[in-house]
């Protein structure tokens, strides 16, 4: 096969180019865009906060299910087969999910959705990758990249905006129209490499499919509910673990034996791949969990509305959009991604310690712009090279093995790091609340004085002296939550920011083997 049969140029490259990206960002943008809307969601169909979390955990399990298995199944059918495929099965269940009845119905057709979506985000990399020369491609993960990094962003604005002035379904509508043309599109320009001989059934590795769909089911199942069960002293997240744990044990057994393995776990005997698994974890775990974190504190602790706290996410998202380019033109030149990859995660460590120093009950809009606009320029210097390290020594069908790989990662990195952050958060809470109020204690004069200042107030506006009193304590009280709020916020910002610092040492440490060129151009499967 002719090294440059896949490549293209001119108009072609630039619509091949832009139909991938579009499907990246449907993908990307439809797993926040319903955060904002969960509220009308559980008045309309009638769900409990409970159920009504199963919106966002269904679709991030079928995604998670499906990425590792995408390049197997891209061998199986013919890639652009199969991303036609995954795009229609995408927007047919968008129409679905805004037609569901019941919170079950829309449950179900998330779960459908994420399965059709997790394709779209790894085979929309392996497209733009083989679409361009080999020395281009520094360029061409720049700008998949501005998908993946503008999506998180882009879906609460979009999600505060749909909801406010219209109703929520339309939320799923909107992938419609865009679907069919990127389906459209997607069949008359894409081109599928020359794939492997297909497997007959018999071959197929079923026990690999079923190991792969029960522990990460399983292990994305315990991220995303097991602070609202209270993890472990729940039974189902305890049984859900240890399935995770063998399941996974299982599978990777499995796969190092089997003649033909769904996931091809051996392509991770290459070093630069086995160093960008790692950092897109980290990655995912900043960047999900900062897309998360700041929303959650301008809403619930400043009161501002889903537009308005999607809206300070977009100058971010727009210098990271900048900043694309011009990195992707330093690697060209030859630019060290390490030490890209150690500037990034200094950068991230310098905005964590900013959103640590800025928080307060009421910190104004203003606070927060140059403070976002770092972490847009720590996100630019982390995709690209992290991504362009990992498949920089990988060759042919290995690229497309290697980009899921990635892809699951930055996922899992991502529902690890919001995990681990609402659980962090509730247990600062109240430790912070239970300090707070031991200083607050009756005898201490401080306390009597602002108690009796507010009672006054309040009879000043015609309340009897009993009531007065109470409502100075309930006053005090909201004070205090909303403080121990505020401290919580603060104490993430200052360990994600650390955890980021700690890894610069091992990220310098990684050995620059460039065994051959940048070269992602051949056959992929």
């Amino acid at each position: 096969m002719n090294q440059d049969s896949l490549v293209e140029y001119g108009s072609r490259r630039v619509i091949i180019t832009i139909t991938a990206i579009v499907c990246a960002l449907l993908e990307i943008v439809d797993s926040t865009i319903v955060n904002v809307a969960l509220n009308d969601m559980k008045g309309n169909l009638g769900a409990t906060l409970n159920e009504i979390g199963w919106v966002i955990t269904a679709y991030a399990i079928g995604n998670v299910i499906i990425v590792p298995m995408t390049s197997w199944l891209s061998a199986q059918f013919g890639r652009r087969n199969y991303f036609a495929a995954s795009i229609i099965i995408f927007t047919v269940c968008s129409f679905l999910c805004g037609n569901a009845n019941g919170i079950w119905q829309l449950v179900f057709f998330r779960f459908l959705q994420g399965l059709g979506g997790g394709a779209l985000l790894v085979t929309s990399q392996t497209i733009i990758t083989e679409s361009y020369p080999p020395e281009k491609r520094g360029m061409a993960q720049a700008i998949y990249g501005l998908g993946v990094i503008i999506g998180p962003t882009l879906g609460p604005p979009l999600g505060g905006y749909i909801v406010e002035h219209f109703s929520w379904p339309y939320i799923f509508y909107i992938n419609i129209p865009i679907g069919t043309i990127a389906t459209l599109l997607t069949i008359q320009f894409v081109r599928s490499p020359k794939y492997a001989e297909k497997k007959s059934v018999s071959e197929v590795d079923w026990a690999g499919i079923g190991l792969l769909a029960v522990s990460v089911g399983s292990l994305q199942y315990v991220l995303e509910r097991g602070q609202e069960d209270d993890w472990f002293s729940s039974s189902t997240i305890t049984t859900l673990a240890v399935v995770s744990v063998l399941g996974f044990f299982f599978f990777i057994w499995r796969e190092l034996t089997a003649k033909n393995p769904i996931v091809a776990l051996r392509v991770l005997k290459n070093g630069n791949l086995r160093v960008g698994t790692i950092l897109s974890f980290i990655l995912g775990f900043g960047l999900y969990g900062s897309t998360f974190i700041i929303p959650l504190y301008t809403q619930a602790s400043l009161g501002w509305t889903a537009e308005q706290a999607g809206a300070l996410m977009i100058p971010a998202a727009l210098t990271t959009a900048f900043m694309m380019p011009i990195i992707g033109r330093m690697i060209q030149k030859g630019a060290k991604q390490q030490v890209l990859v150690a500037i990034g995660m200094l950068i991230f460590f310098m905005y964590s310690f900013w959103g640590y120093k800025i928080l307060t009950p009421d910190t104004g809009k203003d606070a927060f712009f140059w403070m976002l606009i770092l972490r847009g320029l720590g996100m630019g210097l982390l995709f690209i090279p992290i991504t362009t390290l990992s498949l920089s020594t990988l060759k042919g069908q290995q690229i497309g093995q290697g980009a899921s790989f990635t892809g699951m990662m930055r996922q899992l990195g991502g529902s690890f790091g919001i995990a681990l952050i609402t659980t962090f958060m509730a247990r600062q809470n109240m430790v912070h609340r239970s300090d707070l109020t031991s200083q607050m204690s009756s005898d201490n004069a401080m306390v009597q004085q602002r108690v009796a200042g507010m009672q006054h107030n309040y009879m000043a506006h015609g309340m009897t002296p009993n009531v007065a009193l109470q409502s100075a304590h309930q006053t005090l009280d909201y004070m205090i939550t909303k403080q121990a709020a505020v401290l919580s916020y603060m104490d993430v910002f200052l360990y994600l920011g650390l955890m980021f610092l700690v890894c610069i040492p091992f990220v310098l440490m990684v050995k620059d083997k460039k065994a051959h060129k940048v070269d992602l151009s051949e056959a992929m499967h």
